[in-house]
């Protein structure tokens, strides 16, 4: 598992700016983004289907924005603990993403669980527990991406654009009810979709041409 340097410093500089967009002094307002995490999983699990009772299908597509979701809150959590300090955020993430591949075994409620022989269901609900008991634990998140079958590259570039129609929608009156979440018979998420098929992630101006994508297709 490993993520590029680059791309995880725009992520974590995204993300400030998004949080910054929302409240302008968010790491002292005490939001509770570990409680957003774990309400994401219980979503993810319905995404992937666990009720005996019914027929359900899994919905890969829902599973990987849900799980993008998910990484959006826990790049905000790693900045808040490092009071919007974006190089100790990053620091403290490229140290943790180092031991990702060593570890398999996390410790929980007195038991050693080995992650990688538990199914989908049942990372989600340790990621649940764990996120409760406020703990980050991105070796857990990783066999979840894997599971969902969403590289670094596919993280990266869903995340990005999901962080752009974020700052999109609050430029065009979400906070005011003003927005329109569906136009041309379509949500704005599915017209990211196809936005980001046209694009390349790799390319420097890539937010901004998924902005201007955006804008382009926007009925005002």
């Amino acid at each position: 598992m490993s993520a590029n340097l680059n791309k995880l410093v725009v992520m974590l500089e995204m993300q400030n700016a998004m949080n910054t967009k929302v409240h302008d002094q968010w790491f002292s307002q005490g939001f509770e983004w570990y409680r957003a995490i774990w309400v994401e999983c219980a979503e993810m699990l319905d995404h992937y289907g666990w009720k005996w009772w019914k027929k359900q299908d899994k919905d890969l597509a829902q599973l990987q924005m849900e799980l993008i979701d998910i990484w959006h809150f826990l790049l905000s959590e790693i900045l808040l603990r490092h009071d919007g300090d974006q190089e100790k955020a990053l620091s403290s993430l490229l140290g943790a993403l180092s031991k990702v591949k060593e570890q398999d075994l996390i410790n929980f409620d007195g038991q050693k669980i080995q992650v990688n022989s538990c199914d989908l269901v049942s990372k989600l609900e340790l990621l649940i527990a764990t996120a409760i008991s406020r703990r980050i634990e991105l070796a857990l998140f990783g066999a979840i991406m894997m599971d969902c079958e969403l590289s670094w590259a596919d993280l990266y570039s869903q995340y990005v654009g999901k962080n752009v129609l974020n700052m999109f929608r609050q430029d065009n009156g979400y906070k005011e009810g003003t927005y329109k979440k569906i136009w041309d018979g379509k949500e704005d998420n599915e017209h990211l979709v196809d936005i980001l098929i046209s694009l390349d992630p790799n390319k420097n101006k890539f937010k901004d041409q998924i902005y201007s994508a955006l804008q382009k297709a926007y009925p005002c």
